[in-house]
């Protein structure tokens, strides 16, 4: 880690990957696609002990998509596999680096054992005070917005809401993440060049850093270097320059 205390300053407080590439990387191999996943599980694993250790208080991985469910079969059942084994390896390591689970998304569409392990774990990490690492499961944009629309207007037509009285606030108290902060840092790997449905609410004012490297390659290295790249940036949130000075 070679980022100075001056610059620890300056860390992005919330960190969101979208962990892309883990299929083709195998392809590259010339393996199956659950290699790749396999693989990226031990990235996922690295860059968590990473953030921790360089003191980023939020991270959020893009784990699974609503999108991901049409994927085949085969594939779907490996990933669920390797969350239920990933989550009961990974609660020493959670536990000993201070770090509490947390997940958003439609999580009840989840397979049983699946749902079970996440809430075991969530549960026995629940009193970590270090980052706080949040899985993106059965995770859709749109579906979340579609959910806090939905809770909004039930309670305009309950009259425990006034329509004139919603505001951003209230917004982010629907949201699957209304217990997190908004993103600072987004990052992409694999090349791809887009956001995926994937917290476009929390986005809003969000650097975005697209790397071309896929997800099983991705390394403290390349974290260290979307971090700095996210320093150098001016984060001026609608005003000018000399505003900020």
């Amino acid at each position: 880690m070679d980022i100075t205390t001056k610059n620890k300053k300056e860390l992005p407080k919330h960190i969101a990957i979208i962990m892309d590439g883990n299929g083709r990387w195998a392809k590259k191999q010339g393996k199956l696609r659950v290699f790749g996943h396999e693989q990226g599980v031990k990235t996922v694993r690295r860059t968590v002990e990473d953030c921790a250790k360089l003191g980023v208080e939020y991270l959020t991985l893009y784990t699974f998509s609503t999108e991901n469910w049409n994927r085949p079969k085969l594939e779907v059942e490996t990933l669920m596999r390797l969350l239920v084994s990933s989550l009961k390896k990974e609660l020493v390591t959670l536990n000993k680096n201070n770090i509490k689970l947390n997940t958003i998304g439609n999580i009840a569409t989840l397979p049983k054992r699946a749902h079970r392990e996440l809430v075991d774990v969530m549960a026995k990490t629940s009193e970590n005070t270090g980052m706080v690492l949040t899985l993106a499961l059965s995770y859709g944009a749109r579906e979340e917005l579609k959910s806090a629309i939905q809770q909004i207007a039930t309670k305009v037509k309950n009259n425990i809401i006034i329509p004139e009285n919603i505001d951003e606030t209230i917004i982010n108290n629907h949201l699957y993440t209304h217990n997190l902060p908004d993103v600072d840092l987004l990052i992409r790997t694999s090349g791809e060049q887009r956001i995926s449905n994937f917290l476009l609410w929390q986005i809003a004012y969000a650097e975005l850093y697209f790397i071309d490297v896929f997800w099983p390659d991705f390394t403290e290295h390349h974290l260290l270097e979307a971090i700095k790249n996210y320093q150098n940036r001016e984060r001026r949130f609608g005003k000018t320059s000399e505003q900020l000075i």
